[in-house]
């Protein structure tokens, strides 16, 4: 069983930064990728970052060069720092983590970019 906890979320103005954190409880072994989606209102949930546990990252075409994903093995955290903020990144931020190819998520954190 692997619970996510998320942290991080709030209220920036364009051009602001935001850092995400996720940390993630688990019930014996590891977790393998962790991410990041996000879901505007009226749209679907999509990716926004990705990153295995041997570091290997993918990133959102939207997001590349903006958006850092880091994670730390040791405490099972991940991490998204949000640079150069734009409106249209206005989302709910779910934390999401694969465990023997069960899909975990956690409750959603609000990030507001203000124009």
């Amino acid at each position: 069983q692997v619970q996510l906890v998320e942290s991080g979320g709030g209220l920036v103005q364009t051009g602001g930064s935001l850092r995400l954190s996720c940390a993630a409880s688990v019930s014996g072994g590891y977790i393998n990728a962790m991410g990041w989606y996000r879901q505007a209102p009226g749209k679907q949930r999509e990716l926004v970052a990705a990153i295995t546990r041997g570091g290997t990252t993918n990133y959102a075409d939207s997001v590349k060069g903006r958006f850092t994903i880091s994670r730390d093995n040791a405490k099972n955290t991940v991490y998204l720092q949000m640079n150069s903020l734009k409106p249209e990144d206005t989302a709910v931020y779910y934390c999401h983590a694969d465990r023997l190819g069960y899909n975990y998520w956690g409750q959603g954190t609000q990030v507001t970019v203000s124009s």
